[in-house]
């Protein structure tokens, strides 16, 4: 089958509004608690201030990093071996709230896909070593809030 007698992509998708995919999701929604954290201000007030707001499953994933922001970081500490949420970089931070919040609020999103998804992501936009780092402390968090 050749590209042209491929079907069309689906834009069906109830989380992407016919946009893109929940990667392209998670990487906005990064890039919006990165944004947060930088100017801070709230996730939710970052969202507020947007002329455009981004699709229904980053939303999502933001406001919920937002509400649940002082569990998730305290999980993050707890796991961090030697590490202060402080010193580490801000990009891994927002991965790292992202696919916490992911583990333990959205049973909806399989622990794989919440941990690859966040290592990928890691690998892509912060340093070299964030990719093993992040892998490390999901699989810590994963362990914790879902047990099974």
């Amino acid at each position: 089958m050749s590209d042209r007698d491929a079907p069309p992509p689906r834009t069906d998708s109830p989380y992407t509004g016919g946009l893109g995919s929940r990667r392209e999701a998670r990487e906005r929604a990064i890039g919006l608690l990165y944004e947060a954290e930088t100017k801070g201000v709230t996730p939710a007030d970052l969202l507020a201030e947007l002329p455009v707001p981004p699709d229904e499953f980053a939303t999502e994933l933001v406001l919920g990093v937002g509400a649940h922001l002082d569990e998730i970081d305290e999980l993050i500490v707890t796991y961090a071996r030697d590490w202060k949420l402080e010193r580490m970089p801000a990009l891994d931070r927002a991965v790292l709230r992202l696919a916490t919040h992911e583990l333990a609020h959205r049973p909806d999103v399989p622990t794989g896909a919440a941990i690859s998804e966040a290592v990928e992501l890691a690998k892509q936009y912060s340093t070299e070593e964030s990719g093993r780092f992040v892998n490390g402390m999901l699989s810590a968090i994963a362990s914790a809030v879902r047990p099974e």
